[in-house]
């Protein structure tokens, strides 16, 4: 059985900052490539950073230069670092866990979400 469970969202203001953390209950963690995803109020899920096994990154471009995604495999442990908040970072953020398996098929675990509000 794999858990997600993300903290750290919260209320802050235009040019704030917020740690997202996001701990899994996975025996093989260093073996999944692991993302943060959000959805605004309204709008579609959306894929914010991942970061391989490999310790490979990817960024939305929305975000690019102000987020920045990490791991800590010994932790089981992922973290979403947001600088520089803006109010259209608004949304629920979900942490995600993605193994891929010998035939090349992914499997998806999802957190439950935490929210985050950027507002003056």
């Amino acid at each position: 059985q794999v858990q997600l469970v993300e903290s750290g969202g919260g209320l802050v203001q235009p040019g704030g900052s917020l740690r997202l953390s996001c701990v899994g209950s996975i025996v093989s963690f260093s073996f999944f490539s692991m993302g943060w995803y959000r959805q605004p109020p309204g709008k579609q899920r959306e894929l914010v950073a991942r970061i391989t096994k490999d310790g490979m990154t990817d960024y939305a471009d929305s975000v690019q230069g102000r987020f920045t995604i990490s791991r800590d495999n010994i932790k089981k442990t992922v973290y979403l670092q947001m600088n520089t908040l803006k109010p259209e970072d608004t949304a629920v953020y979900y942490c995600n866990g993605r193994w891929t398996g010998p035939t090349s098929r992914d499997y998806d675990y999802w957190g439950q979400g935490t929210q985050v509000t950027v507002s003056s």
